[in-house]
Formats: C-alpha cells, structure tokens, sequence
C-alpha cells in the first residue's frame, strides 16, 4: 500500500472536477437560454446559428424597406387622385362654358377659375415628397419619370422598382400648358360679342382634359401596382423571417426539459464523486495499522 501518492484520491478528484465544468457549463445554458454560448461549445453549429441570425436581420430590415415603400405609394396615389379630382371639376367648368346659354363674363369667371385649379395640380406636384424625393414631379424636366429601387431582400438582386418624378403639373400633363394659355386669354372671349367664340374654344379643350386624365390614370396604375408588388414582397418576408428564426432557433436555443435533467444528474454525480474522494482519502489511513 502507497500513501505518498493517493491515485485513487486523484482519480475521484479529476472526475469530480470535470462534473463541476459540466455543471458550469449547464448553468450557463439555463441562465442565457442558448445551448451554444461559445464556439467551443458546437463551432459548426455557431456559424451557422450567425448566419441565419444575420440573415432574418436582413429579412426584417427588408420588410421595413418595403413598409416604408408602401407608404410612399400611397402618398403618391393620394396625391394624383386629387389631381384627378380637379381634372374632372376643369371638365365640368370647361363644359359649362361650352354652351351657349353661357355669357362671356360667365366664361371669363370660369377661365380665371381653371388657371386656379391647374396652378393647385402644379402645386400638388410640387409638395408631394418622402423623406426629400420628389414623387410627383422631377427636380428638372429632364428627371421625370427617373426610377425609385427599393431593396427588397438580403441579395442584390431583391429588388422592386417604380418610376418616380412623373412631371404630374401643368407642363409634363397632356395638353395642360394649352388649356393653361388659353384660359388665360379667356378663351376668346373678352367681349359680349365673343362670346361664341369663347364658347368654341373652350370646347376644343375637352380633349386635353381628357388626355390629362389617361396620362395621369397610367401614372396611378404604375404606383398601385407597384404597392401590391411590394405588400406581396413584404408578406412572403415576414413567412422567411419567420421559418429562419425557428431554424436558428433549433440549432441555438436549449431545451429547458433535457438540460435541467442533464443539470440534476450532474449534481447527484457531483455529489458522488464528493463522497468517492472521501473514501479514497480515507483509505490511506489503513496503513496506520500495520504501523501499530
């Protein structure tokens, strides 16, 4: 029998030392709630844990983009359905002052309130914006119709893109600029005796109008379409970020029911292994007897 070094002693003592890291690193699964906390724990699993973490990162900013792009859509409908709105009041008007039973200071009432209702379309170009973009009307003739990208995905190419600077005012609208003129002049009719010809010339801008109001439908129609290709976009998003998380999830999270009963038995082994260094302390001191 040996008592200058116990290896029974040091046995039980490496064992229980290696149960107290197990019992540390279990502790530190259930207090953060990931069962990779390290890449020593599973460095695969870490990086790819990261990349799917990254990746709805991504997918969640994307379907803020395209919350903030669906915004800007409606603004911009918003904004041409009034334009509309006074497109059909000038027809109205425009038909008012086309018949005869209409006086040429009737017309000329009417003309002054035509130039009004085209400066509004102009002015509505003008302030309809988001976040400094100008959506309705280009900051020089030239920029109309310029395309917005909105990034819609975590690759380059997830993109969705819509025409912006649509010179929505009296110089990019069909036949705007004519009606602007001549109802200016009062169409003609500066005198009683005009007012026929007043009455002509009003009639001849029917047409105009409704050149205005198909060029400004299409314009409507690339916005709305472009909204439901982005709310499309955004909802096929959010299932992605949904499915990614619950990837990460499985290879990241810890199960609660299995690492509490792995952080049980590691205890009850911790304690036996307390016990198991006892005795091997102990029974060095059997030599003691044959000294006697």
């Amino acid at each position: 029998m040996r008592i200058n070094t116990n290896v029974s002693s040091l046995v039980a003592q490496e064992a229980n030392k290696n149960t107290s890291n197990n019992i540390s690193s279990s502790l530190e699964k259930l207090s953060t709630g990931y069962k990779i906390n390290k890449a020593s724990d599973d460095a695969s699993g870490l990086a790819i844990a990261d990349k799917l973490r990254t990746q709805a990162n991504g997918l969640n900013q994307a379907v803020a983009n395209g919350n903030s792009a669906v915004t800007l859509t409606q603004i911009a409908d918003k904004a041409m359905a009034e334009q509309s709105n006074i497109l059909d009041v000038i027809k109205q008007k425009l038909i008012q002052a086309s018949t005869a039973t209409t006086s040429s200071e009737g017309i000329q009432a009417i003309s002054k309130d035509i130039t009004k209702l085209i400066d509004q379309i102009d002015n509505i170009g003008k302030q309809t914006t988001y976040n400094g973009t100008k959506l309705l009307e280009g900051a020089t003739a030239a920029s109309a119709g310029v395309s917005l990208t909105f990034q819609m995905g975590t690759l380059k190419a997830d993109t969705i893109s819509t025409k912006a600077g649509t010179h929505a005012n009296k110089a990019g609208l069909a036949g705007m600029s004519a009606l602007y003129i001549s109802a200016g002049s009062n169409f003609g009719a500066a005198t009683a005796a005009d007012a026929a010809t007043g009455q002509s010339a009003a009639r001849a801008q029917l047409v105009h109008v409704d050149s205005a109001l198909t060029e400004l439908n299409g314009w409507r129609a690339d916005f709305g379409s472009t909204q439901n290709q982005l709310e499309s976009s955004i909802r096929n998003l959010m299932t992605q970020v949904t499915n990614t998380k619950a990837a990460e999830s499985v290879i990241r999270d810890v199960d609660y029911a299995q690492e509490s009963a792995n952080f049980n038995k590691q205890n009850i082994i911790s304690q036996a292994g307390t016990y198991a260094i006892s005795q091997a302390n102990s029974t060095s001191q059997n030599v003691m007897r044959l000294l006697q």
